[in-house]
């Protein structure tokens, strides 16, 4: 290994131990690395980030995605009476502002980790992300204060309902006819 090869090593191994976990000075005990999670001014603002960037007000903000985002931050996450069918029954997004109203911050944070629910919610996605980003959301969610109603029940497999809805099934075109 030439001269600088060894200096650009020796420059990456400087830069890796700066990630190491904090050793504490008392006892000489290391602390867990914290897991990623987004850093801004306020957690208020950090959880609006993970809102936007996580997609949320695609499905839990009537018109957002179809009106190219431009619903008014004071509408968003209350829910929609539009529901995804599909082979797991009919589910509708849930009124988020609700769902905060009614829970401790802690209790969000368990239901997010422990949830198996139906599409098209990704809930390995929600389930990946960190404790403090779930806080956050969660704060930021409250901070929008009560809105709106609650979304309709869950139905499932083979009952047809009797709102709007997105049909999820999967549909085999037919096989080309040789000429």
């Amino acid at each position: 290994m030439n001269r600088s090869s060894a200096l650009a090593v020796s420059s990456i191994f400087v830069v890796l131990a700066g990630c190491q976990p904090a050793s504490s000075a008392e006892d000489g005990a290391t602390t867990a690395p914290m897991a990623p999670h987004v850093v801004a001014a306020t957690d208020i603002d950090a959880g609006r980030y993970l809102v936007m960037t996580g997609g949320c007000n695609d499905c839990h903000t009537p018109g957002f995605a179809e009106g190219g985002g431009r619903t008014p931050e004071a509408q968003w996450l209350m829910g929609a009476p539009v529901g995804f069918k599909g082979p797991w029954g009919v589910t509708y997004p849930h009124n988020l502002r609700i769902t905060v109203a009614n829970m401790s911050e802690d209790a969000w944070v368990g239901m997010l980790n422990a949830r198996q629910g139906a599409p098209p919610m990704p809930w390995p996605s929600v389930r990946a992300m960190s404790d403090p980003d779930k806080r956050a959301v969660y704060r930021y969610i409250r901070s929008l204060g009560p809105g709106g109603a609650a979304a309709p029940t869950a139905l499932p497999p083979g009952v047809i309902p009797t709102t709007p809805y997105q049909d999820f099934s999967l549909v085999t075109p037919p096989a080309p006819v040789a000429g």
